[in-house]
């Protein structure tokens, strides 16, 4: 059973930790350390035994002091200035490096610090749970105990030697890249990327580590069934009592939900949320780079203009929920009639931008026409009137500037309006 040294006095700890938690963070194995948040100090207000024997110094040793008395020369500067920066901002901080014990000896760390608040949501203490990785860098005899340990967890945790080579992958890193350890175990980290990191990232890499700073970055697995794994990584470098260099610890964590929760709201923010079309900023980038393609392999890009006729008076006689029903049809019917290369912008209201690139005018004034009809078939099952469309049509012709194109189809959009409605008036922009 761990306890501090006899003479070690009982510590204080904050005075609302209840006595039953109190009792559980006495007896826990892991060590946890408590520091002040109330200023930039943050002085150490508890350390339960587990704290007292990593660390070698007895509890009343601890108190009072800012935990940074356990850091030393190869602690990663990197690592302590993120630590601090959550720490200001009041944000959980995971990371691991080397801290010292009270006889100058380092051992590798893991900490998960949180800060704590009052009920008015004021940051008063900081809280650290600490576990003592040295011992994965211990002699294989060991290893079969610490992989069981560490196949508890999900995260992958990778370790290998001064050459680089991988001499233990856990359970967790055997499930996100899909490879047995038996698989990794004497190769380099670079096996489990297919398709990604090469050797002379893995050089640069060694190089890093060697130097002794830890490295974090975002990673791409791709497993051997094709799917890929998006992961966040903490490389940190393992010496021995001569300060070299002998090992790497990779820990691994699959952020996949992450990345693609990310991606998906990019997605969002690009598309109009009622007609699923490019909004008008994202569209507008979209259409730069097409015009620049056009010119750049001369070839033709379509442009067209598309306006709902009368669209007022669907909102005003049969309210805005069936106009958002019918503009959402008008769409689909529109991206019906493209191709996958051409794009919809919603352009404003009940108007929409249409760009085909490598479509002439005659190939742009066929595909319109189609549109309009199938905007008036998707709409007669909506609404007892029919709904239609009119349309400005033209090429970009050479020299000519994108709003100068975009003002004349506006110009025939115009006329079509004036002239009926539910038609498409085409002209050659450059030349017309």
């Amino acid at each position: 059973m761990r306890s501090c040294p006899p003479s070690t006095p009982p510590s204080r700890p904050p005075e609302m930790l209840p006595a039953l938690l109190l009792q559980a963070v006495e007896q826990a194995f892991n060590a946890v350390l408590v520091t002040d948040g109330a200023d930039n100090d943050h002085r150490i207000v508890y350390a339960n035994p587990a704290m007292c024997a990593m660390s070698g110094y007895a509890a009343h040793e601890l108190l009072g002091h800012n935990a940074r008395m356990l850091q030393g020369p190869q602690t990663s500067r990197e690592v302590i200035a993120e630590l601090r920066s959550c720490l200001a901002e009041g944000r959980f901080f995971k990371g691991s490096t080397f801290n010292y014990r009270k006889d100058g000896t380092p051992y590798l760390l893991e900490w998960n610090i949180s800060p704590v608040r009052d009920p008015s949501g004021r940051i008063t203490h900081f809280v650290s749970v600490q576990q003592n990785l040295s011992a994965l860098a211990s002699a294989q005899a060991s290893s079969d105990i610490f992989a069981r340990a560490l196949d508890a967890t999900d995260d992958g945790v990778l370790i290998c030697n001064h050459r680089g080579l991988i001499e233990f992958a856990n359970q967790g890193y055997e499930k996100i890249t899909g490879l047995r350890a038996s698989e990794l175990i004497g190769r380099p980290p670079v096996a489990s990327y297919p398709g990604g990191h090469d050797a002379a990232w893995q050089a640069a890499l060694w190089a890093r580590l060697r130097a002794g700073k830890a490295v974090r970055e975002l990673s791409t697995y791709r497993r051997a069934d094709g799917s890929e794994v998006h992961c966040e990584e903490s490389i940190t470098p393992l010496r021995n009592r001569e300060a070299q260099v002998t090992h790497s610890v990779s820990i691994v964590r699959d952020v996949t939900a992450r990345v693609l929760s990310d991606r998906a709201f990019r997605e969002q923010m690009q598309h109009d949320g009622l007609t699923g079309t490019l909004t008008r900023t994202s569209g507008e980038l979209h259409l730069a780079n097409a015009v620049a393609q056009a010119r750049a392999l001369a070839t033709p890009l379509a442009l067209a203009l598309v306006d709902v006729d009368r669209f007022k008076q669907v909102n005003d006689r049969f309210g805005h929920p069936a106009g958002d029903q019918a503009l959402s049809a008008v769409a689909r019917a529109l991206r019906s009639c493209l191709r996958t290369s051409d794009k919809i912008i919603r352009w404003g209201g009940e108007e929409f931008l249409l760009f085909m690139p490598g479509c002439d005018l005659a190939g742009a004034l066929a595909t319109l026409e189609r549109c309009r009809h199938a905007v008036r078939d998707a709409c007669a099952a909506l609404l007892p009137l029919p709904v239609t469309i009119s349309a400005g049509v033209g090429v970009l012709g050479d020299g000519q500037e994108l709003a100068q194109a975009i003002e004349r189809i506006d110009q025939l959009l115009y006329r079509a309006k004036q002239e009926g409605r539910d038609q498409v008036r085409a002209v050659d922009i450059g030349n017309g």
